[in-house]
């Protein structure tokens, strides 16, 4: 019985790094799906029937005669021929078909694994696959926010979906460090650090989805400087105190720039103590995302400087996640004990 339950522990561990994988790219296709503008090409919600990409030209022109009806064509994107308009359609249709796909991948092995090790015992994998339903329905929350009365989805909700999606990628990564039983270090340091840190950085992922979502990334298009001057001339330091702040591109880029460098200087406080502590141990993890940490604001420095270029842009969120994924890491073997 011993035996069996370990081998069984051991496909679970497989099984939950492919998926790992698979939402992975799911992020980075959705990034840019953002990027290229893609996310309303298909304006409807169609769980079955929309399996299958358009076979004919029938069926092409009935697809892009529907998002004729939408603001984002009618005021933005009028000249779009049909060519450009499959361009934009493939993006979202693979973003949609990998939604599905890591449904039915998650779906079937969680049915059988919970045969083999009990519901109990497989509970934390039944909410993550209630989170990834969830995830289908926020996602089409979304889209329906751009289909009427403006051309683009709501900052909001794309923020909404974005952070969801990372917090169901912590999940199945800290679900896949429980089953593959990893060696912990002997000693821990003040956890309520590690915590506060990956807080930050989904801090900082909800502001770059607002950053995203308003296309501010589009404005003020310097470093260090926004423009001529530390803080944006457009605007007064007196409305950050105001919610209506994140409803104004210029101060949500100021957030997110000085997020930034807030959590930088976070790092380097644990940094400090863990060296000044000898914690040998943890030497490579805090290394490593600190490595990446730079990496990621170097990114992002890159992303304004060339005005949101795609390439850089979408690079700049698949840097983010080997952020967090390494941070979670981090706080798991600060948490866990053998």
């Amino acid at each position: 019985m011993y035996i069996e339950k370990n081998i069984i522990n051991k496909y679970i561990s497989y099984w939950l790094i492919s998926i790992f994988l698979i939402v992975s790219l799911m992020i980075m296709v959705g990034g840019l799906t953002r990027l290229t503008d893609s996310g309303l090409s298909i304006t409807q919600w169609q769980l079955f029937s929309g399996i299958l990409p358009p076979l004919n030209t029938k069926q092409w022109n009935h697809y892009f005669d529907l998002y004729k009806k939408i603001p984002e064509y009618q005021l933005q994107n009028y000249s779009m021929t049909l060519d450009e308009f499959k361009v934009i359609f493939c993006w979202e249709f693979i973003h949609r078909f990998l939604g599905r796909l890591i449904g039915i991948l998650f779906l079937i092995p969680l049915i059988f694994f919970t045969a083999k090790r009990g519901f109990k015992n497989t509970l934390n994998l039944h909410v993550i696959f209630l989170l990834i339903c969830l995830q289908g329905f926020i996602g089409w929350y979304m889209v329906s926010s751009g289909l009427a009365d403006r051309v683009d989805v709501s900052h909001y909700r794309l923020a909404l979906h974005l952070v969801l999606a990372f917090i169901i990628l912590s999940l199945i990564f800290w679900n896949y460090l429980n089953y593959k039983r990893i060696q912990l270090p002997k000693k821990k340091i003040k956890k309520i650090l590690l915590i506060i840190f990956v807080i930050l950085l989904f801090m900082q992922l909800l502001m770059g989805a607002f950053v995203s979502g308003m296309d501010a990334g589009k404005i003020y298009n310097t470093w260090p400087m926004m423009g001529l001057n530390y803080f944006p001339d457009d605007n007064m330091i007196i409305n950050l105190f105001s919610f209506s702040s994140l409803n104004e591109p210029s101060l949500v880029q100021f957030i997110h720039r000085n997020l930034a460098y807030f959590i930088l200087t976070f790092y380097l406080y644990i940094l400090i103590y863990i060296y000044r502590n000898n914690l040998a141990e943890y030497f490579k993890i805090i290394n490593l995302i600190g490595v990446l940490l730079i990496f990621q604001i170097l990114l992002g420095i890159f992303t304004l400087l060339s005005g949101a270029q795609t390439f850089i842009s979408s690079m700049h969120q698949v840097s983010s996640i080997f952020l967090i994924t390494s941070s979670i890491y981090f706080l798991y073997l600060n948490t866990k004990t053998n």
